[in-house]
């Protein structure tokens, strides 16, 4: 079975064009964090994926730098013979599905903090902010 399954960020805006036959590609770099990580080592992979289609107009419109996304596709694999008569090896991840992961507020902002509460000198109450509702009333 060739399945993949990603969630990661965008490098950069995805790529789009058009094949002669009318379909649209779209091409993009996805940002894996690694599990582990180890001192002088990279800390996240690059993964190149492209999309097709309706999947490739989906990230045309929606697809922006730094957005985190999950895929689900499979890996496609071929060769060419370069300029030097080489053999170049080349792979893909080829996405059959775009999924969002963090609301649109979230993409690249810092995790907001909550206010602090208080605890009034003179007693062990703490002290709520008006218009707060409180869970247990």
């Amino acid at each position: 079975m060739n399945q993949v399954n990603l969630i990661a960020r965008l490098t950069k805006n995805p790529e789009i064009r058009a094949a002669q036959s009318g379909l649209t590609i779209a091409s993009y770099t996805l940002a894996v964090d690694r599990r582990f990580k180890r001192e002088g080592e990279p800390t996240a992979d690059f993964i190149p994926v492209k999309a097709f289609g309706k999947q490739a107009e989906f990230c045309e419109k929606y697809l922006k730098k730094g957005m985190k996304i999950a895929i689900t596709g499979r890996i496609e694999t071929g060769s060419f013979t370069g300029k030097d008569g080489n053999r170049v090896y080349t792979w893909n991840v080829i996405a059959d599905n775009h999924e969002f992961v963090e609301s649109k507020g979230e993409t690249h902002e810092a995790p907001k903090e909550e206010p602090r509460r208080e605890a009034s000198p003179d007693t062990e109450w703490m002290n709520v902010p008006d218009g707060e509702d409180l869970p247990f009333l």
